[in-house]
């Protein structure tokens, strides 16, 4: 049997690179998959990459720093494929580079909007549900910046901090339910969203490789392995934990020279 047969997943941002390669994965181990996405059409298209390889999903469009929309989706993930055993927030929102001086109050509490209170309110309409299964798992996607900041990017690396810490306690105050609860920290995944910054994919290898001990960028597929591991029986005795998927980043935080030494920053 696939690891995850029985499994019903509901994925925020789910029509995003990673959100998709998650829901994906979870596919091809046996989960039944809701999508939930802002842009409700990428999430379909998510939704019919999965029918197409034999999986069951099904998309909703979610806002998650809506209470009624985060609410919706999960009574939609309910009513479309009968329970929910596993929840992963991946939605976030991009997050404008700037000081305290330069940053306004709205761009400070849209981060704190999505990419915190969203993964409070997702957790909040979900958890009694994993209760009446017996428990399930909960997966965070927060980040390496949320271990080491990075300058000119409070709301961004705050936002994550906070979600690594606000799974710590998610993990102890459900522990008795049964309620498995982690977070993945990626380091720089390749994806169209991340790369804008400085220009492109191509651009951003270039950049962003050398900041890595693996000396490259991560990619989606490798996020989504470490959430099937997380979301699988596998991971058993695994909650509470931050998981780095981040090519030794944090550990390194310095830069691969083209002969192969490492220069520290």
């Amino acid at each position: 049997m696939p690891g995850l047969a029985n499994h019903v997943a509901l994925i925020t941002g789910g029509g995003g690179e990673i959100g998709s390669a998650i829901a994906l994965r979870l596919a091809q181990e046996g989960a039944a998959v809701m999508l939930g996405d802002l842009q409700l059409d990428k999430a379909e298209a998510t939704r019919d990459k999965i029918a197409a390889m034999g999986g069951r999903a099904e998309s909703v469009q979610l806002d998650v720093a809506s209470p009624e929309s985060c609410e919706a989706a999960v009574n939609a993930t309910i009513s479309s494929l009968g329970k929910l055993t596993t929840l992963v927030n991946v939605a976030a929102t991009i997050t404008p580079d700037g000081t305290v001086e330069t940053l306004s109050f709205e761009q400070w509490n849209a981060a704190i909007s999505v990419n915190l209170s969203g993964v409070f309110l997702m957790c909040k309409y979900s958890v009694p549900h994993l209760r009446r299964v017996g428990g399930g798992t909960i997966i965070n996607i927060a980040s390496q910046l949320g271990h080491i900041g990075v300058q000119y990017r409070s709301p961004y690396c705050t936002t994550k901090a906070g979600l690594i810490f606000f799974t710590k306690i998610l993990a102890q105050d459900h522990a008795f339910d049964n309620i498995r609860v982690n977070s993945i920290s990626p380091g720089f995944i390749l994806t169209e969203r991340s790369s804008k910054r400085v220009g492109g994919k191509d651009k951003a290898r270039k950049i962003n490789g050398p900041r890595h001990l693996l000396n490259r960028p991560g990619e989606p597929e490798e996020i989504a392995a470490g959430a099937a591991f997380l979301a699988s029986d596998d991971a058993s005795f695994i909650t509470g934990t931050d998981l780095l998927i981040d090519g030794g980043y944090v550990t390194f935080k310095g830069r691969m020279l083209p002969d192969g030494i490492t220069k520290m920053i």
